[in-house]
């Protein structure tokens, strides 16, 4: 119990509550103002923590907000992996609809062997170039040259319910070197609406390492970003580049690997991104 209120805590994307990103779930949140949610949040210190406000007569609709621990947050993949594997565990396999800040996400629900995936469908993806002023401040924030990015992959600002700046570091070696400025990243995107800077490196064209500062969050870093696999797999619909079907390993270098399956699910750029979820035992 969190300030009298019960929050279930799953790692998503991933079969090892040591691993995949922690999420915290309150299935019954009506009763709480949004000061309430914030601090909810703020207490069990994961990145975000969904808050069902209230559901449908048949059990399988819910409006579903996110908090991180320093703000709320339009759209969140992994604790909706989380919160989808919860209710499938309540009310059986199946398709939900989860009404947020960002649209309507439909999560699908199956069993496999002894566990429950979940594959959400995003609302419509959008991508942009970045402009010139936006790249410069965020590598100075992080510490990067121009030389540290893959020309094979220009910059751009990619939605997929909420914003992030896609870049692609040149080697593996330089994404797994992250140690920015945490003030000042944070200024860039709050001053740009992003909420996190997807950072990510081609390994072949159906597999990508990805790292994800979340600075405005509160977060250092982020294991495992459903939201910016989404948003990701509408960038290269843009760019005309890698398979329909690929995976994001994330996490890795945080001690908390993430798998999160990725695939371009309709033309208007809605991308499926599914996984597991697993419970936390707090002790």
């Amino acid at each position: 119990m969190t300030n009298n209120v019960e929050v279930l805590r799953y790692a998503a994307f991933t079969d090892d509550p040591e691993g995949g990103n922690p999420a915290g779930v309150v299935l019954d949140a009506a009763g709480l103002s949004d000061a309430g949610m914030l601090a909810v949040a703020a207490e069990v210190g994961y990145s975000e923590t969904a808050f069902i406000t209230r559901g449908d007569e048949e059990g399988r609709a819910f409006r579903v907000r996110y908090f991180a621990p320093a703000a709320e947050v339009d759209f969140c993949g992994h604790a909706t992996i989380a919160t989808a594997v919860v209710l499938g565990e309540r009310l059986g396999p199946g398709r939900l609809v989860f009404e947020t800040n960002a649209g309507e996400v439909v999560v699908d629900t199956e069993s496999e062997g002894d566990r429950l995936l979940a594959t959400l469908t995003s609302v419509p993806t959008r991508s942009r170039p970045a402009k010139e002023e936006e790249i410069g401040r965020t590598l100075a924030a992080l510490g990067w040259s121009r030389d540290d990015l893959d020309p094979a992959f220009p910059p751009h600002v990619a939605f997929g319910g909420v914003e992030h700046l896609v870049l692609a570091a040149a080697s593996r070696e330089r994404l797994a070197r992250l140690d920015y400025d945490f003030e000042a990243l944070r200024s860039v995107m709050t001053g740009h609406g992003w909420t996190t800077v997807n950072l990510f490196w081609r390994e072949n064209q159906e597999r990508f390492h990805a790292r994800n500062p979340f600075p405005v969050g509160g977060v250092v870093e982020d294991p495992a970003t459903g939201a910016a696999a989404a948003a990701f797999g509408g960038y290269l619909r843009e760019l005309g580049t890698g398979a329909a079907e690929f995976t994001v390993l994330q996490g890795v270098d945080m001690g908390r690997r993430s798998t999160l399956k990725v695939s371009i699910a309709s033309p208007d750029g809605r991308t499926r991104v599914s996984g597991g979820a697993v419970p936390i035992e707090v002790p």
